[in-house]
């Protein structure tokens, strides 16, 4: 893989010589920080009511204690982009890291990420469990990592042959999964009594495949009650083809449905985000129990969405509304209004420099998103900025809180009216009629795009 140096611009601007770095100490007040990620977590929390069979009590009394957001979209639709994107606060499209199997460590330097910063400002950075897409963290950025990464348990009986969606229940006690002892490892830094404030990330990895967890979540989600999620005949027919490609590139639809297994799945993917509820609330609770409880910050966020049939797509790797949303959750004491869900339309981007805003640290140069600070004091407050998703090379969307806008790096073209049309059924970018709509919405696309770092033929799927 050829890898392009960093733009110089973005080493001038990150305040890597800044003597304002060196010259912050950590003071008494300044909050802790409890950072959760959530793998692949789409909008099928309770409190979104996506789905009616969501059971996310943890998340659903996390979000009554902070402001959640019901319109926050990833910066890319996989794992690798998005959390890099967050981290670094560069977008896909000024980086030029567009998929999984693109190295981002050798494109952004460690001084220039989020852990590094707060390390800089006089924090104890710890982090567990899986916050970038690479396997192993960069020391640099860390103060210390639970590096222990132990086999998750497999079921006897495991679905899904003859598909990539592999799903099936775990008969070992929960207390052998990764998740489970990587939130053991951030409740004993929890626990700890410090003379820094803590920055503390907690990467949850379910509801990532595959989707194996105990059987009592399972049980929690009986097969003969599954619902479907909402889909129809024909979905495809009027989107473009870099769409079409993206949706069908897979094959996961067919062999799902010729399988006769779309609810076992849809049971498989409910089970493990109830798992992986669990997590976060013993996450919430050992927090509650300790003396950091009254000025921690809790952010929680997932990387991206997923889908699960819609649009004959399975997985996230496309720009539509069920790959992009995300569940983002903030709780910040003395500040944030209990149980207020703010209905603007955000994206990840902003969760860096949101983070140094509250924590009194001067956001790097570099970063692009913005804070939301003010949405997070009242979550009704005027906001103008769209969510921006890039997923490949060129290929954007654009989100409001009415309209989503998508151009693929070919021209195709897609526009949904996400009030009329949640589903996202009927693509308006032919019609005359909204031609006005679809130049505002356009003005906010990249107007340069960074090439990409891995060259055409050599791409490789990585859904890891």
């Amino acid at each position: 893989m050829k890898m392009l140096r960093l733009l110089p611009w973005l080493a001038l601007g990150c305040g890597l010589a800044s003597p304002v770095f060196a010259e912050q100490s950590a003071a008494p007040a300044r909050p802790n920080v409890l950072f959760i990620v959530v793998d692949d977590l789409r909008d099928w929390v309770g409190y979104l009511g996506r789905h009616p069979q969501a059971k996310t009590p943890n998340l659903d009394r996390l979000a009554a204690r902070g402001v959640a957001f019901t319109r926050a979209y990833a910066a890319s639709p996989s794992c690798n982009p998005s959390r890099a994107a967050v981290l670094t606060g560069l977008r896909p499209f000024t980086t030029g890291v567009y998929e999984n199997d693109t190295d981002w460590r050798e494109v952004v330097p460690p001084e220039m990420t989020l852990p590094s910063t707060f390390r800089r400002a006089g924090y104890h950075v710890s982090g567990a469990g899986k916050i970038y897409h690479t396997a192993y963290p960069r020391r640099a950025e860390w103060d210390e990592y639970f590096d222990e990464k132990p086999r998750n348990p497999r079921p006897t009986e495991q679905q899904g042959a003859g598909t990539r969606i592999k799903f099936g229940a775990i008969d070992e006690d929960e207390r052998m999964m990764r998740d489970y002892q990587v939130v053991d490892y951030a409740i004993r830094q929890l626990e700890q009594t410090r003379d820094q404030p803590l920055f503390l990330a907690v990467g949850i990895q379910k509801p990532h495949l595959p989707w194996f967890v105990p059987r009592k979540y399972f049980d929690l989600h009986p097969l003969e009650e599954i619902q479907l999620p909402p889909h129809q005949d024909g979905d495809l027919d009027d989107v473009p083809g870099e769409g079409r490609r993206l949706a069908l590139q897979w094959g996961d639809h067919e062999a799902i449905v010729e399988a006769g297994l779309w609810k076992q799945a849809v049971q498989g993917y409910l089970a493990s985000i109830s798992f992986a509820d669990a997590m976060v609330g013993r996450l919430i609770d050992a927090l509650d129990r300790s003396p950091l409880r009254d000025n921690t910050i809790i952010c929680l966020w997932s990387d991206h969405g997923w889908s699960l049939g819609e649009k004959e797509h399975w997985r996230k790797f496309a720009l539509w509304e069920n790959e992009t949303r995300s569940p983002m959750i903030w709780v910040v004491p003395g500040m944030t209004p209990a149980g207020v869900p703010c209905e603007r339309t955000v994206d990840l981007m902003s969760v860096y420099p949101t983070l140094c805003d509250l924590a009194g640290i001067e956001t790097p140069a570099h970063v692009e998103g913005a804070s939301v600070r003010s949405l997070l004091r009242d979550p009704t407050a005027a906001w103008e900025q769209p969510a921006i998703s890039t997923y490949l090379f060129k290929n954007h969307s654009v989100r409001t809180e009415a309209w989503r806008y998508t151009r693929y790096y070919d021209g195709g073209e897609e526009l949904y009216d996400e009030r009329a049309d949640p589903n996202e059924w009927r693509n308006l970018a032919a019609d005359p009629a909204f031609q006005t709509i679809k130049a505002e919405l356009s003005a906010w696309l990249p107007k340069q795009d960074h090439p990409d770092l891995v060259a055409p033929g050599e791409r490789r799927q990585i859904d890891d």
